[in-house]
């Protein structure tokens, strides 16, 4: 079933982009939008008219706003600049991305700041309520003067020259939009730039991430508290006094998380006297700190990429109160770019300290659990190889934690001298979501196989929850046997939200993001 979202411009919420993302859901400009979205156009019909000069408008592009273009070429000036900037490289978005892109371009344009007519808004909100998908390259923006690359693709496909995936192949725009009954655009003055400059590509690729990541987060969250319970840790380290002495709101709530979590459970009851160990190692005492400062970061992260995805970030802007249009650099990317690395530093240290938690457990002098998890170690490898491919990958996601942000480079004979990166800072969140995934599915696996030497006691009740939940794919492991399936089961169960989602059945916790 297909639920319909108005558009209101510059209110689109983190929830209705979630929704975006996820599909089946179709978005209506508001009508009370459309007089200022005339308004707009007729200031740029008005310059395309005149004997001034505007850039975009009647000169040409980058370096070449010097140049003057005739009247009767005005159309054609647009049409040249989406053919000759659509030259991107690599695998296509994904269908969730350019979901998001086609939305966040529709409702940056229909804010009225960017002079084009109501059909531009129309024919992109058409191709997103008919399911369409453009095919976009992923590579070859670097995040200034907007996603020129992506965007253009998105716009060749919009104007019947460019192409659609359709099942997984390309098939040429032309065919695809008379089938939906969508007219292909034809562009007027500067309309072709409205709609490539911008920064929709890599704030959609950082949404991807965004929204990708949460499930996985909440994972992280579970199963490490699942690991204090496996390793017999301390809850101490979860009190609220300590975490409101230091103030920072994600690491009170990440304690917050952790006490709910293991409220109940009769082996951390067991060992509260009799145990002489008079501190947990930090991957488990220090999880509301680490984890909760990660929470930190993504949340505000989040904050920014609603803003972005609501913002006017094409060039020049136009002001219809008083028909002026002014250039600017709204294009240029590096609100997102830095989101996009702090993202990536917050999720590279979740599975940092997850990998750190597996090794905890399968070092017997740590854990005091049998060596590697297993009953039968030396005949038995247990858990061994399986955390050094959580450290292989934690030590992948080290250097794609590199920040993107400080890698310029200047494009356009030097007019553009310093650009974001910000595109590939949010595409490359995707591989590094996938790493966090499997190193939590092995701990998963490991901290299910701990709890197993700790019977007949029992964790709390959502910890048991999802150790049944576990063992519906994957049976204890006395003595070894082939895991890499297993692992691809546990991460599965961690990346759709199966594990994560018993802390949304627990009463009174605080959201993980913030209103924005």
């Amino acid at each position: 079933m297909t639920t319909e979202l108005t558009l209101t411009p510059g209110a689109l919420t983190l929830e209705q982009l979630q929704a975006l993302h996820a599909g089946g859901v179709t978005l209506k400009l508001d009508d009370a939008a459309r007089p200022a979205i005339r308004a707009s156009a007729a200031v740029v019909q008005a310059a395309a008219a005149g004997d001034a000069p505007v850039y975009g408008v009647n000169t040409g592009f980058g370096k070449l706003a010097n140049k003057r273009i005739s009247n009767e070429d005005l159309a054609l000036l647009q049409l040249n600049l989406i053919r000759s900037h659509s030259v991107g490289v690599g695998e296509p978005l994904q269908p969730a991305v350019l979901r998001l892109m086609l939305a966040t371009k529709a409702a940056s344009l229909a804010r009225a700041h960017s002079g084009v007519r109501e059909v531009v808004i129309d024919t992109l909100l058409a191709v997103l309520n008919a399911g369409l998908v453009p095919y976009v390259p992923s590579q070859g923006s670097v995040g200034a003067s907007g996603d020129l690359a992506p965007l253009s693709h998105m716009t060749l496909a919009l104007l019947g020259e460019g192409e659609f995936l359709v099942d997984g192949k390309r098939v040429h725009a032309a065919g695809v939009l008379t089938d939906a009954g969508i007219e292909p655009l034809v562009l007027q003055a500067k309309e072709g730039l409205a709609l490539i400059n911008g920064t929709q590509t890599s704030t959609a690729l950082a949404l991807h991430g965004l929204f990708a990541f949460e499930p996985v987060l909440e994972a992280a969250l579970v199963i490490g508290a699942l690991t204090v319970d496996a390793a017999r840790g301390s809850d101490g380290p979860f009190d609220p006094r300590i975490h409101a002495l230091r103030g920072q709101p994600g690491q009170i709530d990440v304690a917050q998380y952790y006490r709910a979590l293991l409220a109940g459970s009769a082996i951390r009851a067991s060992h509260e006297e009799g145990d002489d160990r008079v501190q947990d190692p930090y991957c488990l005492r220090c999880q509301p700190q680490v984890v909760g400062a990660c929470l930190d970061q993504l949340r505000h992260a989040s904050l920014v990429l609603v803003r972005e995805a609501n913002a006017v970030t094409d060039n020049p802007l136009v002001f219809p109160e008083d028909g002026a249009m002014i250039s600017g650099g709204n294009f240029h990317a590096e609100p997102v770019a830095l989101a996009a690395d702090a993202m990536a530093v917050a999720i590279a240290e979740v599975g940092a300290i997850a990998e750190r938690r597996i090794a905890m457990l399968i070092d017997a002098s740590v854990s005091r659990l049998p060596a590697f998890l297993s009953a039968d170690a030396g005949l038995n490898s247990g858990f061994m190889i399986a955390h050094v491919t959580a450290a292989a990958l934690a030590s992948e996601n080290k250097s794609l934690a590199h920040p993107a942000s400080v890698d310029s480079l200047p494009t356009s004979a030097n007019q553009e001298d310093h650009v974001s990166m910000a595109t590939f800072a949010a595409r490359r969140l995707q591989p590094m979501v996938s790493n966090v995934s499997h190193i939590l599915g092995i701990e998963l696996l490991a901290s299910a196989q701990a709890i197993e030497f700790l019977r007949p006691l029992q964790s709390s009740v959502v910890l048991e929850w999802v150790h049944a939940l576990l063992r519906q794919h994957s049976a204890a492991m006395p003595t070894d046997r082939y895991l890499a399936p297993e692992i691809e089961r546990a991460t599965t169960l961690v990346r759709s939200g199966e594990v994560g989602s018993v802390l949304r059945t627990l009463p009174g916790l605080p959201a993980l993001w913030v209103p924005a």
